[in-house]
């Protein structure tokens, strides 16, 4: 087995920093917990606040810095989003969020072995694994070993290697191993000042001494957490489940007045949401964001939300945020947000589309519909049509207007069709009420002048059925001017049609 292990040191603060306006963001930031510091950003640690810190005192030192309280869901939230990134590798992933003492550890868990041949190799597979895990805005420490505690030791410990400690060999493992500190297994931690009065620093110094002496010292966890990492004891995992519907609520920082500052939580979501349907192989076709208000006086809190429909099914979350972020431009508030929901259980399984180096048909085709989905976010559905046909031979009835994302009429077929035609040439341009003609002699006369007949006639007899009687002989025709018309004349019996005679009903471009 191999075991590639991911630290994220930096999640509590990481996950809490994502639902701060981008302007506090440039402050120093810490988490409290029991008036107590938790976590701080680099800004803060420049300025001296430290965890474990009152505060007061924390205040004192930086008058500027921005508290947020720690949150355990917040954090889960967040890792939970990264163990989908991994899942697009291995179908064995677990994460951990505190070690066997207690002891705050997030760590995502990937069991790889067979994968590696069909990443390239592990070199290769951790490179893609950094680049998947890369939107999230997580910084990482990964380390590989044959065993998953082993792996998370080795990812906790040397943060000091820019791409890690990586062994593939149970034999090398335990060498490093030897030189780890003992407070990196979760007892250790736990009884690291009497471990260290005693010179035991190092999980070497704990193999040269007697178990059963450190068993009735130190309790058994200690030896079964070194015995797991050495791989000289099993180490069953638990790997999560992706779930079939996407559901992630965050609480915003401060309260949200603006879509600009509903984008910087939104953003966030986005970015999970499309980790988590890559892991299933598949792109969003609709996504709904729920932003939850702060109640007013005496009523309960009240909702908002919107749906983001695509025309085309996308993975891509800089394309979904900006669809979301045109509609909430243009989408009254019925007041401030103080936590946001985004919900999605509408997927589309299918390939994504090959990156081509030349643009084609398929690239402009996409570039149109991503403009049809922005123009639709920004104007709504029903501002942007299209024409779609209609099963009816009735010239005036063969076409209807519908929004162009995906709506149809009943009858319509989805697209007009480019392909050749397979009947009658017909004009694309008709006039929304058939104009009537003078006729002489047995032949229609238009401005002043009599048209030339040159194909025809095409027979048209429809609509019984709905009591709108259409019987027709349509012919193409030139007028004075060399124009291409198309005209029609009704039918016997007159007395049962809308209008006798000649009647000019379109142009052709």
């Amino acid at each position: 087995m191999l075991w590639i292990a991911v630290h994220l040191p930096q999640l509590s603060m990481e996950s809490f920093a994502a639902t701060v306006s981008p302007a506090w963001r440039e402050r120093p930031l810490a988490l409290i917990e029991a008036h107590r510091i938790t976590h701080v950003d680099a800004r803060a640690a420049a300025l001296g606040v430290q965890p474990g810190a009152k505060r007061s005192t924390a205040l004192a030192l930086a008058g500027d810095l921005v508290l947020g309280q720690a949150d355990p869901l917040r954090d889960a939230q967040a890792l939970q989003a990264a163990g989908y990134a991994a899942l697009a590798f291995t179908p064995m992933v677990c994460t951990t969020t505190t070690d066997s003492a207690g002891t705050p550890a997030p760590v995502v868990l990937l069991e790889v072995q067979s994968s590696l041949r069909c990443f390239g190799g592990l070199r290769r597979l951790l490179a893609q694994l950094q680049h998947a895990l890369q939107p999230l805005g997580h910084e990482l420490q990964i380390a590989s070993a044959p065993t998953a505690l082993g792996a998370t030791v080795l990812a906790r410990w040397r943060d000091d290697l820019a791409s890690g400690p990586h062994s593939v060999d149970l034999v090398a493992l335990q060498r490093l191993l030897d030189d780890a500190p003992v407070w990196l297994l979760g007892p250790g931690r736990e009884h690291w000042e009497a471990l260290q009065g005693m010179g035991l620093r190092r999980l070497s110094d704990l193999r040269h001494l007697p178990r059963s002496g450190l068993s009735r010292r130190f309790g058994t966890a200690l030896l079964a957490d070194l015995d797991r990492a050495r791989g000289d004891a099993p180490d069953p995992r638990e790997p999560i489940v992706c779930p079939p519907v996407f559901e992630q609520r965050i609480e915003l920082f401060t309260r949200a007045d603006t879509a600009e500052q509903m984008m910087a939580g939104a953003r966030v979501l986005i970015t999970r949401l499309v980790a988590w349907a890559r892991v299933r192989h598949s792109r969003v076709a609709r996504f709904t964001l729920r932003m939850h208000h702060e109640a007013h006086r005496s009523r309960d809190a009240q909702s908002s939300e919107l749906t983001i429909g695509l025309a085309e099914p996308s993975a891509d979350a800089t394309h979904l945020a900006l669809l979301l972020a045109e509609r909430l431009a243009r989408t009254p508030l019925s007041g401030p947000a103080l936590e946001m929901s985004l919900h999605c259980d509408a997927l589309v399984q299918s390939p994504a589309p090959n990156a081509e180096l030349f643009p084609n048909r398929s690239a402009e085709a996409e570039g149109l519909t991503r403009l049809i989905e922005r123009l639709q976010a920004r104007l709504g559905p029903q501002g942007v049509q299209r024409l779609a046909r209609v099963d009816d031979h009735r010239p005036e009835r063969a076409a209807a207007w519908t929004p162009a994302q995906s709506g149809t009429v009943p009858g319509a077929s989805t697209t007009l069709s480019n392909a050749p035609d397979r009947g009658p040439v017909r004009p694309l341009w008709l006039l929304p009420e058939a104009l009537p003609l003078q006729e002489h002699a047995s032949r229609p006369w238009f401005d002043g002048t009599p048209l030339q007949l040159l194909a025809g006639p095409e027979r048209i007899e429809s609509g019984w059925w709905d009591g709108d009687l259409a019987a027709r002989d349509y012919f193409i025709a030139r007028a004075r001017d060399g124009a291409l018309v198309w005209v029609y004349r009704t039918r016997l019996p007159l007395s049962s049609l809308k209008g006798t005679g000649w009647f000019l009903q379109g142009r052709f471009a």
